[in-house]
């Protein structure tokens, strides 16, 4: 059955209050063009969201709200005019139709071509939103990972847990004839929990969720990310200093991707080529990493946090090939960037909502597996770090340097893992760091639906993921002494 909500639906869909039909949209179009711009969309928004957070046992907030509008976007060249309202009545979309046209003078009026229905993938079909779910049944999930957390160990001395969640509907129309409509579900869950002993603290959390219903809980329960938050913060309070200086560290699967999406998948976005700021700018044709590592940026994994069955610009979205065995072989384009570049979009033309222009964006961004079984690769450190959960970190998108803490990651010795660290940081380069991966697993996951992306004040949710990686060398910010 498709996504669908009983409760929310957007004015401008059909049957809406402010039904949005091929002849205004063209209408739209039309008036954004006249002043002389080459190109025109229209990008409306319908999205209801909410949130339940359940600390020191009880239910502290439970929020429901709903933003709407239309973002209208006029290109003259590789100028952009950009005009947003957040209502849907004929003399507001008229203004900002007008008001985004200025960026084009002179040059004579465009004609839109003809609209058609664009026929998307169902990556995250649903038969039950969790926006429908009651919230007492939603609350009852918190209660029983804050139980759960508790009862674990005597130890953990707090526990918080919450749920997000919201539906986005969205239309987009373009000049160039393209209208295509999706409604995107979305929810995460998180336990947060502190556990304090002699005096030591340590805070843990686990998560997950995507685009997908409560039968997400059938997998990994509320009882086990309570488990897991609780197992590691109880365990971190017998971490010890960590080592400093170059050595070998070993990335766990999934989540340790995100070392990927921010240190090398910045940088493979068309917008910083395009402009010659990134490090890879130039570099298509080059090897860029060693030869063990295949890089994607896939949209299309079903029901993933990043997964979207068409941008926001109305292009369907594909798995792009970034790195092939080392070798660079594309970026990640908007339509602007692959005009540049002459090439098709790539479908990673995204924003954070209709109040925003769109820009080439990561969805689901992956290193792909190797040959190697995650037991083989240990037992070939020496003394290393086994980084196990990232916390957050700084990247210098024009050279790829990078700075990133670790929440969760153990010394290596002799092949196994044995004290748990704190104080744990990674630094190193990007690109120097692919180059010196030695070993790669074959055990690629995918992160559990929690991440979020910032770019340029924009956020939008992303899927990173890897197998068990090997670096063979990398700066370790310990603080033992």
């Amino acid at each position: 059955m498709p996504t669908q909500s009983s409760l929310y639906k957007a004015p401008f869909a059909p049957g809406g209050s402010n039904e949005i039909d091929v002849q205004l949209a063209e209408r739209l179009l039309s008036i954004a063009l006249a002043a002389g711009g080459d190109y025109a969309d229209l990008f409306f928004e319908y999205r209801a969201g909410g949130g339940l957070l359940f600390d020191e046992g009880i239910l502290k907030s439970a929020s429901r709200g709903v933003t709407m509008g239309l973002g209208v976007r006029v290109q003259k060249g590789d100028s952009t005019g950009y005009a947003y309202v957040e209502q849907f009545d004929w003399d507001a979309m008229k203004r900002a139709a007008e008001t985004a046209a200025q960026i084009a003078t002179g040059g004579g009026s465009q004609v839109p071509v003809a609209l058609r229905s664009l026929a998307l993938p169902a990556r995250y079909e649903l038969d039950r939103v969790t926006l429908d779910v009651p919230g007492l049944d939603k609350r009852k999930l918190l209660e029983r990972a804050a139980a759960a957390a508790h009862a674990f160990d005597k130890h953990i001395i707090k526990v918080e847990a919450s749920l997000a969640e919201e539906i986005r509907e969205l239309l987009i129309v373009t000049s160039d004839g393209k209208m295509a409509r999706d409604t995107q579900p979305l929810f995460r869950f998180g336990v947060r929990v502190v556990a304090e002993r002699d005096q030591k603290r340590q805070e843990a959390s686990s998560g997950g969720g995507g685009r997908t219903t409560l039968g997400y809980f059938d997998g990994k329960s509320p009882e086990w990310h309570a488990r897991e938050a609780a197992t590691q913060a109880v365990r971190m309070l017998d971490a010890v200093e960590a080592p400093a200086g170059t050595m070998e560290v070993v990335l766990a699967p999934g989540d340790s991707g995100i070392l990927l999406h921010e240190a090398v998948g910045h940088g493979l976005e068309a917008d910083f080529n395009r402009k010659g700021t990134s490090n890879y700018s130039g570099q298509v044709g080059q090897m860029v990493a060693s030869e063990l590592c295949t890089v994607v940026d896939d949209a299309t994994l079903l029901q993933s946090r990043g997964s979207i069955n068409v941008d926001d610009e109305g292009n369907e979205p594909r798995s792009s090939l970034l790195i092939e065995r080392g070798k660079l072989v594309g970026y990640m384009h908007d339509r602007l960037s692959a005009k540049h570049f002459k090439l098709t979009p790539s479908g990673n033309g995204r924003r954070e909502s209709f109040a925003c222009a769109p820009m080439p964006r990561m969805t689901n961004t992956l290193l792909l597996a190797g040959e190697h079984h995650p037991d083989e690769i240990l037992k070939t450190v020496k003394r290393g770090v086994f980084a196990k959960k990232f916390g957050g970190g700084q990247v210098d998108i024009s050279n790829g340097d990078f700075v990133f803490s670790l929440t969760e990651s153990y010394l290596v010795e002799d092949g196994k893992i044995t004290a748990p660290l704190k104080g744990v940081n990674l630094i190193g380069n990007g690109p120097d760091v692919l180059r010196k991966v030695s070993m790669l697993g074959n055990d690629v996951g995918v992160s559990d639906g929690i991440w979020t992306c910032g770019k340029d004040g924009q956020s939008v949710p992303v899927g990173v993921g890897c197998p068990t990686v090997k670096i063979s060398a990398i700066t370790v910010g310990g603080t033992k002494v």
